[in-house]
């Protein structure tokens, strides 16, 4: 008899980005194709050649946590723990009511508390040593917005956090998936949270000359993934956690199931620390294997949130990497990149992108890509350019890939 791994559905959503902080509102704008950039107002952008990014705005995080809380933490994790009850709530979970030892909370981040970083390097140059923060390397790491939310909602199943530059929140989510299959959990929060929309962050990308200069006097028209006119990312900040259970917990408890979470996968290109390898060869083979993983043919898929970030190299290697899967039913995939919309979460944007592959399942809406009016003729598949559509999707894929080579992908389908 062949081994059935434990099945793992979705039954709680919660996001946090410049569109606003409830899921439904957030997809609803997506599917209207609806910019959530705008010109920076959180920081004098003067020296720097970008001046635009999808910025959080009107957040208040003692809405979510104490208010001792808030100051000894950074808007990171801020915005986890806000994503975080959001989905709580979505499941209409109450964390009392469960085995405490098998609630886990996986929620990754790229870059971490880069903004106290920024803060206290300053407090340590201006002020002194003695002044700095005694809060400083708790609230910068990576991996507090897991333990901050697991010790509010009383948590103590597994917790960490993963740390892979873009990547971070799908293999976050990814892993918690291993975790439920492997019976150390029955339930999981999973995701990503990033706030790097900050000076020291946004000096460090246009100094890569990886951020997009040619559009800061019409910010809504500058992230425009697969497009010929694309020039470079566009930051995003926010968070996006979802609620993974075991398939028994669920029915258990009679829980809203959205969508099962069937297949994952991570690998390495092995090539470069920024660059994506050539034609796609390593997302390729991670998309592959997460198919494998799911036991889904290649056939069944039907829509692909794609990483799509709208710089020059990524779009174009990622295009070649579906073709390299998919073959002559490339073509047929709907993909689109809603970075587009939403700017360029760096370790959230699995989270936020899982959220939508499963409200495409959920609603038959697939949001577009947006800005797409001149075509590359090296990115030339149906990338739902401009305008919503509706179609009928039992499996949707999300992948992303990070620097230094990091690729990650899960596949969602329709729960039968």
């Amino acid at each position: 008899m062949g081994f059935s791994p434990t099945r793992v559905v979705v039954t709680g959503l919660g996001s946090i980005t410049s569109h606003g902080f409830e899921v439904k509102s957030f997809f609803e704008k997506l599917c209207q194709g609806v910019s959530g950039i705008s010109s920076i107002e959180r920081f004098d952008t003067s020296d720097l050649p970008t001046k635009i990014g999808a910025e959080i705005k009107d957040f208040n995080p003692v809405d979510w946590m104490d208010a001792k809380e808030v100051k000894r933490n950074d808007t990171y994790t801020h915005y986890a723990m806000a994503a975080a009850k959001r989905a709580v709530d979505d499941a209409k979970i109450v964390p009392l009511h469960l085995n405490a030892d098998r609630f886990g909370v996986l929620i990754s981040s790229g870059i971490g508390g880069i903004g106290t970083f920024q803060k206290q390097a300053e407090i340590l140059l201006q002020k002194g040593a003695r002044r700095v923060s005694p809060f400083f390397i708790p609230s910068m790491i990576a991996n507090m917005a897991s333990g901050v939310v697991a010790i509010e909602l009383g948590a103590k199943g597994p917790n960490f956090g993963v740390v892979s530059a873009c990547a971070s929140g799908t293999h976050a989510i990814g892993e918690a998936l291993r975790m439920l299959r492997l019976g150390e959990a029955d339930v999981m929060l999973a995701g990503g949270s990033e706030a790097g929309v900050t000076e020291l962050s946004y000096a460090g990308f246009c100094s890569m000359k990886a951020m997009s200069t040619h559009f800061n006097d019409n910010p809504k028209a500058s992230s425009r993934p697969f497009e010929m006119d694309r020039d470079g990312f566009v930051m995003g900040e926010g968070s996006g956690v979802l609620v993974l259970e075991t398939l028994e917990h669920a029915k258990n408890r009679g829980a809203n199931i959205y969508c099962e979470l069937v297949g994952y996968a991570a690998n390495c290109d092995a090539y470069h620390i920024t660059s994506p390898e050539p034609e796609g060869a390593g997302l390729s083979r991670c998309l592959q294997i997460a198919l494998k993983d799911a036991c889904v043919p290649h056939q069944m898929v039907d829509y692909i949130n794609a990483h799509g970030t709208s710089t020059p190299y990524n779009d174009k290697f990622e295009t070649a990497a579906i073709k390299r899967v998919f073959g002559k039913r490339a073509s047929q995939l709907k993909i689109s990149s809603t970075k587009s919309m939403t700017g360029h979460l760096l370790g959230a944007a699995g989270g936020i992108e899982a959220i939508v592959c499963a409200k495409v399942i959920e609603t038959g809406r697939i949001p577009p890509t947006i800005n797409y009016h001149n075509p590359d003729p090296e990115c030339d598949l149906n990338y739902v350019p401009n305008k919503e559509i509706k179609a009928d999707v039992r499996v949707a894929i999300s992948d992303n890939l990070g620097f230094g080579g990091h690729n990650a992908a899960i596949v969602l389908k329709r729960f039968d």
